[in-house]
Order: C-alpha cells, then sequence, then structure tokens
C-alpha cells in the first residue's frame, strides 16, 4: 500500500512541476512591457483555463498524498522504546535448586 502510495506520489509532483512550467505568467503580452497591462493587480478574473483547473487537480491529488503517506508511515511505529524494554525484562525462571558442588565423603 505504501508503495503504491509514494509512486502516485512521485508521477503526481512530476506532473504538478511540469503543468506549472508549461503556464504562461501573467502579463506576458507585448503590451505589458511597455507598461499598458489593462490587467487587474493579481491578473484578469476571467475563467480558470484548463491547466488552471489540471494544477488545482494535481495540487489536491499531492496533498492528499502527503496526508496519506504520513498517516501509513506513522501508523506502523506504535511501539515505544519502554514497552520494548518491558518485555525485555523478564522475571527470571526458577529453577530446581541444584546439588551441592562438593561431593560428600562415602561412609564406610
Amino acid at each position: 500500500m505504501t508503495t503504491f502510495i509514494m509512486v502516485v506520489h512521485i508521477f503526481v509532483g512530476i506532473a504538478l512541476i511540469l503543468i506549472v512550467l508549461l503556464q504562461t505568467g501573467r502579463g506576458t503580452d507585448i503590451g505589458a512591457a511597455f507598461g499598458g497591462s489593462s490587467q487587474t493587480l493579481f491578473g484578469s478574473a476571467g475563467p480558470a483555463s484548463f491547466l488552471g483547473k489540471l494544477t488545482a487537480l494535481c495540487a489536491f491529488v499531492f496533498i492528499l498524498t502527503s496526508l496519506s503517506l504520513t498517516y501509513v508511515t506513522t501508523r506502523k511505529h506504535n511501539e515505544t522504546i519502554f514497552s520494548e524494554s518491558e518485555a525485555a525484562v523478564e522475571p527470571p525462571a526458577a529453577t530446581p535448586p541444584s546439588e551441592p558442588a562438593t561431593p560428600e565423603a562415602p561412609t564406610p
């Protein structure tokens, strides 16, 4: 699942870069070079172009894959250092008492 999301994320990122580079900037008319631009401060308020809509869609998918990758990768690591150390420290198992190290002398 993570691999699929990462592949989609990479392709959408590359597509987003290419789509932004394909778009023309604001005020690229020949009249804009001489200060005769009739656009408003943030560009014309006309309908959005196809590349503008495609950019918004790619940006939405890119953010969605970013958030899903974050969720998937952090969900796997729920254990903490403390849970591992508690599992490593177990009480010793009860062992039967061992026989004495020195053998007793046989009685005649």
